[in-house]
């Protein structure tokens, strides 16, 4: 059988997540109905007039077109479909011939469950989306870029970890203690594995990575095996969460009044991961993002050029505002000859300078995020 891919896996979980809100939006119908017949068995006692319910399976024949045509799909559907139809169709019929209008009075009972089925789907949706961000960012924030992290955020299951992780962290937990004690046996398990395929246990430097060496990674958490031509797997690499993603493109746009077109070219750009990464960084250490990003309509350098060329423009001048103090007087950031740089730099990956044939000490991990002093060429006496 094959492994559901990770739009199958979201869409599965949307449609059950609709699924719970419609069926949640039946249980207030039934509860709609059982209040009105109890009203309805209510006033003919009273009049020492009450009726036996009529015949389940010919109520259920005779009101299930009414069902269908006055209330939504989806509701009248499950509705249908439930094992309790029959007795809520004995409902229906006893209502009309008691004289009440159902044309008039389903169509304001689809009102009511259309309203609980909308708010069900909306706070499923916000939890979430608030549950599993959190934790993301607690990810990034504490265990290093690489195939543990990165294997969390793309596994079908995240959605539960997260969940668990919540649940730990309201009873005391320590959840950041844990993810770092499993980050060490998940770089063991990725390393058995990886002998069993007879894969390389460190893996190499990417083309990308390697580029991206410089002002647009500076002081980032970025993987060895960068990949800026998958958009949903850096995201992953990255730790950044969709909807993080989308709030950092809203600020930039935000940021960019009047040209939400050459916003939108920013976020296109190959590089936009690392910029919204360097945005990410910089919410952690609770800095100012959105003032630093009031920089692009500051300084509009970035609007020289041929169109073909802006989005790469764009990503500089975003990199270079993120990183200028706030309040420092407007004006292109200086400009660095990248290729010139990897040339003449003795690093061998997106880290800062280190010596020539040095390794970074983890595997999988940038080596401008570990510590310690930098390795020297040469003997010493």
């Amino acid at each position: 059988m094959a492994t559901p891919t990770p739009e199958e896996q979201a869409g599965g979980a949307f449609a059950e997540a609709a699924a719970e809100a419609v069926q949640t939006s039946v249980m207030a119908v039934r509860l709609v109905m059982a209040i009105a017949d109890a009203v309805r068995r209510q006033q003919q006692k009273k009049a020492e007039k009450e009726d036996e319910l009529p015949d389940a399976e010919k109520s259920a024949a005779e009101v299930s077109e009414e069902v269908k045509k006055l209330l939504p799909p989806d509701i009248s559907a499950a509705l249908l479909d439930g094992a309790d139809w029959p007795q809520l169709a004995q409902q229906l019929m006893a209502l009309k011939r008691a004289g009440v209008d159902l044309e008039t009075m389903l169509p304001r009972v689809g009102e009511i469950a259309v309203t609980v089925r909308d708010q069900v789907a909306a706070n499923a949706e916000r939890v979430a989306r608030e549950g599993t961000d959190e934790w993301a960012k607690a990810l990034r924030e504490t265990l290093p870029a690489g195939p543990v992290r990165e294997a969390i955020l793309s596994s079908p299951t995240w959605p539960e970890m997260a969940a668990t992780m919540a649940k730990l962290d309201e009873r005391g937990v320590d959840v950041r203690a844990i993810l770092a004690a499993a980050n060490e046996e998940g770089i063991g398990v990725d390393r058995a594995v990886a002998k069993v395929f007879a894969a390389a246990e460190v893996p190499t430097t990417s083309r990308d990575a390697k580029l991206s060496y410089g002002p647009m990674t500076t002081g980032l958490d970025i993987p060895k095996d960068l990949d800026l031509g998958d958009r949903e797997r850096v995201l992953r690499q990255l730790a950044i969460a969709p909807s993080e993603n989308q709030r950092f493109a809203r600020m930039v746009r935000e940021a960019m009044p009047g040209a939400e077109r050459e916003a939108d070219l920013l976020v296109a750009a190959r590089q936009w991961p690392l910029v919204a990464a360097r945005m990410a960084d910089m919410e952690g250490r609770g800095e100012p993002v959105a003032e630093h990003l009031a920089g692009l309509s500051k300084d509009t350098s970035w609007q020289e050029g041929p169109r073909s060329q802006m989005g790469r423009r764009l990503v500089q001048a975003a990199n270079d505002a993120l990183r200028k103090p706030v309040g420092a007087p407007a004006g292109p950031g200086a400009r660095v000859n990248t290729a010139a740089a990897r040339s003449t730099s003795p690093s061998v990956g997106p880290t800062k300078t280190a010596a020539k044939g040095a390794a970074p000490a983890t595997p999988g991990v940038a080596a401008h995020r570990e510590a310690g002093p930098v390795a020297k060429g040469g003997k010493t006496r």
